[in-house]
């Protein structure tokens, strides 16, 4: 039964650092930038086969870096900061970067079973799905925003989607660690598979009549935001339960999507964590 319609429709050896003249002759990831590795670290969740520090680099939170990787046994090199930039091109490292197990995305039918445990135990999960985002440093600032914001699960497709590169895991802030991400062969499958679970399917699109804050973001739901400029695909928005707009008040037409995503990711939890302070209040 679907609910009652919301208003308005492996450890290593310990090693000491040093410099290391073979450290990058592996195929695995790279994560660099001080606040990714650290998140790497602390997560546990994918095995890191090294660490680089540049030599001169200062922070005091890489005191932490070095002694998590201490405790996990896990190798730190010293090399000059040339090196470093060789490596990752221009981009701002900071002096940090990890060799580490490719992030793996998790199985579409491992996930819809979490939220069909979270929906029969009373509880509302919030979803994300992404229709067609291709810019790396989009797709990293929503899945850093949907990890601030407690989502569930995030699903794109398997085509007309970036994949999780290390663009992506940089400019998520090691969101990557704790934001489970499946990767589906057709989006208009996946929304009648949460319908069948009783999740609500939420589109955002400008030409929608509702404006977000009038949409109920208490009930199970999912929010499926579409590319910067072309928006959800027919078929996508057309299998939404409602469509929401965020109303625009300058010339330009449309945000970008990561800001899109963090707009609404963010009203459904002000609308939750309010009905919870109200229901505190009244117990009491």
């Amino acid at each position: 039964m679907r609910p009652a319609k919301p208003k308005d429709d492996g450890r290593r050896a310990k090693r000491s650092p040093k410099s290391e003249p073979n450290e990058h002759n592996t195929s695995s990831g790279l994560v660099y930038g001080l606040i990714p590795v650290l998140e790497a670290l602390r997560a546990g969740q994918r095995r890191i086969e090294q660490i680089t520090v540049a030599v001169g680099a200062r922070d005091e939170r890489i005191r932490e870096l070095m002694e998590l990787a201490r405790q996990q046994g896990v190798p730190v090199y010293r090399r000059p900061r040339v090196d470093l930039d060789r490596v990752v091109s221009s981009a701002k490292h900071q002096g940090i970067m990890a060799r580490i197990a490719a992030v793996r995305y998790r199985e579409p039918d491992e996930l819809l079973d979490l939220l069909q445990e979270k929906v029969s135990s009373g509880q509302a999960p919030l979803v994300l799905g992404l229709d067609g985002i291709e810019d790396p440093r989009n797709m990293g600032a929503i899945l850093r925003t949907a990890e601030c914001a407690g989502v569930d699960a995030v699903f794109v497709p398997e085509r007309r989607s970036v994949g999780l590169s290390e663009t992506v895991a940089k400019t998520a802030a090691g969101a990557l660690e704790y934001v489970p991400v499946a990767r589906v062969t057709n989006l208009v499958r996946l929304i009648e598979q949460l319908k069948e679970r009783n999740i609500w399917v939420v589109g955002a699109a400008a030409e929608s009549t509702m404006q977000y804050p009038d949409w109920d973001w208490q009930v199970p739901v999912a929010i499926f935001l579409g590319a910067e400029g072309t928006g959800l695909h027919r078929l996508v928005r057309e299998h939404c339960d409602a469509l929401v707009a965020i109303p625009m008040a300058g010339k330009v037409e449309s945000l970008n999507v990561s800001v899109a995503a963090g707009i609404l990711l963010f009203e459904a939890l002000r609308q939750r964590r309010s009905s919870t302070n109200q229901k505190v209040l009244h117990a009491s």
